[in-house]
């Protein structure tokens, strides 16, 4: 195997015309430079150079090294540097997928400060919902994807694969229209909506909210349903139904001709940046990571108050 610390050499000898001279220009001994240039010819199977009186001469397989050696150092200072930067976050990027509430409330602020704190970093952005966006990033079309998934709802291994950083806990609000027999209430039990008909969010969504009735004594009457938040806060704005929603998803539209009641039993859903293992080593993934938390704690802050 050629080492490129021996091209190094090499190319020295040559350029000098003596082990010695190299030596002195690479700042080492004249024994280390016999050395390495032993160790290059052991690797090629061929000699590289030959002793005329006192001065070092190519054979032509040497000759043949040092002319692509130039660009084979060249390659690898440059690999070197780019390395650097994406080591040092002056440079890399990072692919990034969420669900559509998340892309509205959590991924503009993160991205911001990412960018804000290193200008060389470069991401891009699709959204899918969960189970995709995991599937994704399993299949390597990603490096974070930003899911979700409900509480008691899910198997424990489900992504025992992956890193998984919590960012925050989503409540489940129900929204009803602004004229609803039950707009005055604070909070209503899900029981109470058993005969409405139901306007249904997202395939993961949907499930759930099924899940919730069954569990209350009812199977909800679902005649509309959409994967588009703000399709569904208008259904429910029209008069045309009632719905569960997430409280990021109404958050991050805003309710017209509808209103938000607590919802009973109070239902939530966990909020996760995940990545591969290998990836969370990367600094421009760590770095997406730890502004995602730093977006859902600021959200949770301005929430609180």
């Amino acid at each position: 195997m050629i080492e490129a610390r021996h091209l190094r050499v090499l190319r020295a000898v040559a350029a000098t015309g003596s082990f010695s001279a190299a030596a002195r220009e690479l700042g080492c001994t004249q024994p280390a430079v016999s050395q390495q240039m032993k160790a290059l010819e052991q690797s090629t199977g061929t000699p590289l150079l030959i002793r005329t009186g006192r001065e070092m001469r190519l054979t032509q397989a040497g000759e043949a090294l040092v002319r692509h050696a130039a660009g084979i150092l060249a390659g690898l200072t440059a690999a070197e540097e780019e390395v650097a930067a994406i080591a040092g976050l002056r440079a890399g990027r990072v692919r990034l997928v969420s669900f559509p509430s998340g892309s509205s409330a959590l991924v503009p602020s993160a991205l911001a400060a990412l960018r804000a704190a290193h200008p060389g970093t470069r991401v891009s952005l699709v959204e899918a919902e969960p189970p995709r966006s995991v599937e994704m990033l399993r299949e390597g079309d990603c490096d974070v994807a930003l899911a979700f998934r409900y509480e008691g709802a899910h198997a424990d291994d489900e992504w025992s694969d992956l890193v998984v950083r919590p960012l925050l806990a989503d409540r489940l609000v129900g929204l009803i229209p602004a004229d609803h027999r039950l707009s005055g209430d604070e909070a209503v039990s899900i029981a109470e909506f058993a005969d409405e008909s139901w306007i249904a969010g997202c395939p993961r969504c949907r499930r759930q909210l099924v899940d919730v009735c069954e569990s209350a004594g009812f199977a909800p009457r679902i005649d509309f349903a959409t994967d588009d938040y703000p399709a569904v806060i208008g259904l429910v704005g029209a008069g045309l139904g009632v719905a569960v929603l997430p409280e990021l998803a109404i958050d991050s539209v805003g309710p017209k001709g509808a209103r938000t009641v607590t919802v009973e039993p109070a239902v939530r859903r966990e909020i996760v940046a995940l990545t591969l293992p290998d990836l969370a080593r990367v600094p421009t993934v760590a770095a997406t990571l730890d502004q995602l938390a730093a977006a859902a704690d600021r959200l949770s802050a301005a929430a609180a108050h």
